[in-house]
């Protein structure tokens, strides 16, 4: 994983430097931008009694301070014209028991591990931008 200040965020390929932003051929694409909540990842590791960088989600962007829908269909708008369309529930995966035990459990209830979504109208976003919540 790789933090940056800035990036492209397009529906041809998700996250500038992700392939797995990358629409297939025939596919959907609801899995073509994670994102999950700082004050989720904290109490889940408050929990444990951990400190992981949040990195370590693996998650495209962490959002603070804005509760994320707990449902497909809604829109995440971040920046000036970024739109992300949520899909599903980001499931915690086993690697997170293997940063830490119990990781994996912690991040399940109440969404959260994050959720994906697919690039709905493309758009530059910045680290301090402000994500809103419009559908």
């Amino acid at each position: 994983m790789e933090t940056v200040r800035h990036v492209l965020v397009t529906r041809e390929s998700g996250v500038e430097g992700d392939c797995r932003g990358v629409i297939p051929p025939g596919k959907s694409g609801r899995r073509q931008v994670s994102l999950i909540e700082a004050e989720s990842w904290t109490a889940a590791l408050e929990e444990l009694g951990a400190e992981v960088p949040w990195q370590e989600r693996r998650a495209n962007f962490l959002i603070s301070g804005l509760r994320l829908p707990r449902e497909a269909g809604r829109v995440i708008a971040i920046g000036k014209s970024l739109k992300i369309e949520t899909t599903c529930e980001c499931d915690p995966c086993s690697r997170m028991e293997a940063i830490v035990p119990g990781l994996k459990d912690a991040l399940t209830p109440d969404w959260r591990g994050g959720v994906l979504g697919r690039v709905i109208c493309d758009g530059e976003i910045a680290v301090g931008d402000e994500v809103r919540i419009e559908a």
